[in-house]
């Protein structure tokens, strides 16, 4: 399909945007570029084919790493269904590892009940809500704090992991192929790579805008992931690519 110099310089201005703000919305970008808003959905959905943004409701987002307080806010319905699915994987006792993606962090806050309970993390918020929990013994990595996705990274937080055993490790993904999961950045990865070798069981929690998508740095390969947790029902034909390779909840 051929598209006209205006249509390429008009991408070109939307991801330049995107670049910039990090989010954008379809109804500011059709009033910007004085375009109609279904004009813009169609660019959104050309880019997204590219790999270039990631489509959410109302606009799209940068593909590299964004704050937490950004992540947080998106695809919060699905977000919330996967926490209601992984809590019951939690057990009372024990040590188990939760990363710091805006999904785990609503596992944190649905922990009740717990009884000498370990969690060791690399997300700050996710230590703020588990330190005083009744039960819990949280436990923050060292390393050094990422302002683009406010985690503790580096090789101070990796090697802190060596130290760990873990029964069980909640993660997520900037994204999730019939490859494996990737990040949006090296030195994430990195770390979920540590935290993983000490896990006797890897959960991956993503929701459905993950699948398909890859970030610039490979994490985990799909052998690697004893558990798939997302917002879809385990038969869904979206998650045909991973069933038979991984356990789907």
């Amino acid at each position: 399909m051929s598209v006209s110099v205006d249509a390429i310089d008009r991408l070109a201005r939307i991801c330049d945007e995107i670049d910039a703000r990090g989010r954008v919305r379809v109804s500011v970008l059709a009033a910007d570029l004085a375009v109609s808003e279904m004009t813009i959905r169609r660019d959104l959905d050309v880019l997204a084919e590219q790999g270039r943004v990631r489509r959410v409701r109302g606009g799209a987002l940068a593909l590299g790493p964004q704050r937490f307080s950004e992540r947080y806010a998106v695809q919060a319905r699905a977000k919330e269904r996967i926490a209601a699915k992984l809590v019951a994987l939690v057990p009372e006792s024990g040590a188990v590892g939760l990363d710091a993606s805006s999904t785990l962090q609503r596992l944190a806050a649905a922990i009740t009940g717990a009884r000498q309970l370990t969690v060791a993390t690399n997300g700050l918020e996710a230590f703020a809500t588990l330190r005083d929990r009744p039960g819990v013994t949280v436990l923050l990595s060292g390393g050094q704090h990422d302002g683009r996705t406010d985690s503790l990274v580096g090789p101070l937080a990796a090697r802190a992991a060596q130290d760990l055993s873990l029964e069980r490790l909640f993660l997520s993904a900037a994204g999730l192929t019939a490859d494996g999961t990737t990040e949006a950045t090296l030195e994430e990865a990195a770390v979920k790579l540590a935290l993983a070798d000490v896990s006797g069981e890897v959960v991956l929690a993503v929701d459905h805008t993950k699948l398909g998508r890859a970030g610039v740095a490979r994490c985990l390969p799909l052998n690697r992931i004893d558990l798939l947790v997302t917002d879809l029902e385990p038969k869904d034909e979206r998650l045909r690519p991973y069933r038979g390779r991984v356990r789907v909840l």
